[in-house]
Formats: C-alpha cells, sequence, structure tokens
C-alpha cells in the first residue's frame, strides 16, 4: 500500500496528550474506554474551528459510544463547553446510555427505523455523524439493508440539510483487488460484490444526491477494518490460534486500523465536507496485512502452534487510505502494538463484544 507525509494539518503531534496503555495493553474495559475518549491537540483544534452542536445517528453501536466521549472531551478541551453532543439510538442497553450521561453526552432513545417515528423531534444540529448500518444478516433479508442503508440516509438529509454530515461507508463499495495492488483509491471505480455493499454505495449515492441538489455539505467515510480489542479482524484471527482452532487463509489479506484513530478522523473530516461532490475519504491503516502473518504473531504471543486451512486468493478487499494518512497524520497506534495489545486482552479473558468482521466473507453474504 502506498504511504504519504505523516504530518497533521495542525503542525502537533497524534500522540502529544494522549495517555499510553502498559506495556502490552490496558488493564480493563475502563483504561481502553480513556485511551479511546482522549482527543489529539489536532482533533482539538479542528472541532474548535466548527459551530453548533453534534448529532451522532447510530450512536449505541461498536464505535460509537467511544466517538462520542471523543467528541465531548475535544469540544470541552476547545473551550466549546456549550456545545451539546447528542447521542441517538435505540438504546437496548441502559446502561451504555447512563455511562454517557455521565460523561456530558445528552443520550436520547430514538428508533430511526420506526416508519411512524418523527426526525423533527431529535435535536437540531449544525453537525451530523451517521453511523446507523445493518451488515449481519442482509443476505437472508436484503430489503431491510436497503432500507436501512440506503432510504433512512434520505430521510436524514431532509431533516438535516443545511448541516455538515459525515456519513461512515465501507471499503465494501470496492471490488477485490490484487493483493499486490496497494488497494482501491478514492478516485478508482467502485464495484460493490452483494446486497451489503450495494446498498452502501446506495447510502453513499444518496448522501451524494442531497450535496448536489441540496447544497448539504457531506464527507464520506470508507472505513476497513477499526479494531478496539473487543472487537475486529485481530479479535477474530487471535482468538482462533488461542482456542487451536484453524485459521482460514483464502482471504489471506486485509487492512485494519487502531478505533481511536478511525474516530478521531470521522469527526475531522467535518470540516472537509463539501456539497457538490461530497469529501471521500478511505480510513484504515497503511499496511495490507498478511492473515497468515498475523496468525503467526499471535502464535508467538500465545506460545502454541498455529494451524492453517486452504491457500491465499490473489485477490482482497483492500483500500489504500493515503489520502487520510496525508491529511490526518499516520494512526497513532502500529499495527504490531495492536497485536501485543491483542493477544494481552485475550490472556487476561477481557471482554469480546461478540460480534467477528466476517472479513473472509468473498461473495458479500453476510
Amino acid at each position: 500500500m502506498s504511504t504519504s507525509t505523516s504530518a497533521d494539518t495542525s503542525g502537533a503531534p497524534r500522540s502529544s496528550g494522549t495517555p499510553s496503555a502498559g506495556p502490552t495493553g490496558f488493564a480493563d474495559e475502563a483504561e481502553l474506554e480513556e485511551r479511546l475518549a482522549t482527543p489529539s491537540p489536532a482533533l482539538v483544534a479542528d472541532l474548535a474551528r466548527l459551530d453548533g452542536d453534534l448529532l451522532v445517528l447510530g450512536a449505541g453501536g461498536k464505535m460509537g459510544p467511544s466517538l462520542c466521549r471523543l467528541a465531548r472531551r475535544a469540544l470541552d478541551a476547545a473551550g466549546r463547553t456549550d456545545a451539546a453532543v447528542h447521542a441517538v439510538s435505540r438504546w437496548s442497553d441502559p446502561a451504555a446510555a447512563r455511562s454517557l450521561d455521565d460523561d456530558g453526552v445528552h443520550t436520547v432513545a430514538f428508533d430511526l427505523m420506526d416508519p411512524d417515528a418523527d426526525l423533527g423531534a431529535l435535536p437540531d444540529a449544525a453537525n451530523v455523524v451517521f453511523m446507523v448500518g445493518a451488515k449481519f444478516g442482509s443476505a437472508a433479508a436484503p430489503s431491510h439493508a436497503w432500507a436501512v442503508n440506503a432510504a433512512m440516509p434520505d430521510r436524514v438529509v431532509r431533516r438535516w440539510t443545511d448541516a455538515r454530515i459525515a456519513a461512515f461507508s465501507t471499503g465494501n463499495v470496492y471490488p477485490l483487488v490484487p493483493v499486490g495492488s496497494g488497494g482501491c483509491t478514492e478516485d478508482d471505480p467502485v464495484g460493490p460484490v452483494g446486497e451489503y455493499a450495494m446498498s452502501c454505495l446506495g447510502r453513499e449515492r444518496v448522501f451524494g444526491h442531497a450535496a448536489l441538489t441540496r447544497g448539504t455539505r457531506v464527507s464520506v467515510i470508507r472505513l476497513n477494518y477499526a479494531v478496539d480489542l473487543r472487537y475486529g479482524v485481530l479479535a477474530d484471527i487471535a482468538s482462533r490460534v488461542l482456542a487451536g482452532e484453524p485459521v482460514d487463509v483464502r482471504t489471506g489479506y486485509a487492512n485494519v486500523v487502531w478505533q481511536g484513530y478511525a474516530n478521531e478522523v470521522a469527526l475531522r473530516s467535518l470540516p472537509h465536507a463539501t456539497a457538490g461532490e461530497p469529501f471521500t475519504l478511505n480510513l484504515t491503516g497503511p499496511e495490507t496485512a498478511s492473515v497468515r502473518r498475523l496468525a503467526l504473531w499471535f502464535g508467538e504471543e500465545f506460545a502454541t502452534k498455529v494451524v492453517f486451512e486452504g491457500a491465499e486468493a490473489p485477490t482482497a478487499l483492500l483500500s489504500d487510505a493515503s489520502r487520510a494518512h496525508a491529511l490526518f497524520g499516520y494512526p497513532d497506534v502500529p499495527l504490531r502494538t495492536l497485536v501485543a495489545w491483542q493477544a494481552d486482552w485475550l490472556r487476561r479473558g477481557l471482554p469480546l463484544s461478540g460480534k467477528p468482521t466476517k472479513f473472509q466473507v468473498r461473495d458479500g453474504r453476510f
């Protein structure tokens, strides 16, 4: 994968002010959340330039709570304590909502998929992060995936036409490409495989239409794959190695990125949101990571033999995130460090989300 300069637009090192994990990882979830919620000086500077409140739609997912805490702390550090962070979700886990409320985030219980729900009842905001999505089960219920991923965005852009909107998308909108290609850039043709990927491209097109016809300022974030130790590609591979189960290497390469960096970039993309043509950004790490190599690293960490099945296919779902790295710097946590943290997390039996990424899927059926 091609690389680019790691300088932040603010000129400040991303690591400045960021708490360090222990030599191999984090003591517990609270310490992990603290790291994820600590903003870099560059994020603080970027949010200081924005006006108005922040609304996060779909805030109850894997990345949403940490993004909301991160935004709250960055706004506070920027002296914008008057700006609200509204976190919208069904909040099926009330404890998660209470925890955010305790941290100064305003949680709103709301079912965005309720056809009778009035989006007008939700807060006004000058800045919106759209994190709603349906992936797993999309092969069995494709109409639901299209309703969530493509139809709902139309309601959102009609409600918040004048806002800046950072819309999460996925690298799945690209085709599988040769593993030596360095991955797709934002200028390469899309080629979604399967209903999920096609519906995500539909989401992009709806936001793009609003940018073109309504003047809505949009940034589109094509993410793959975020990791935070409780879930992700590394957790998927490491869990199999630790359990002595074979690691399938047919999808032999993947991109991964530290979730803290992913959330920062999503928030920092808001000032870049544009009307007419949306600002589109691949978001992942700089490496084309070998699944076999990752498994062997985990084998070293666990002092166990690794068993493989299958042989590497010549193609994989890969993205080139050079544009993001040039704008926002490289991820502050290197891949090898993430591997050490992940191994330590599993060795000590710390919690997992129980939501595998299914990154190995090649036919788009999730």
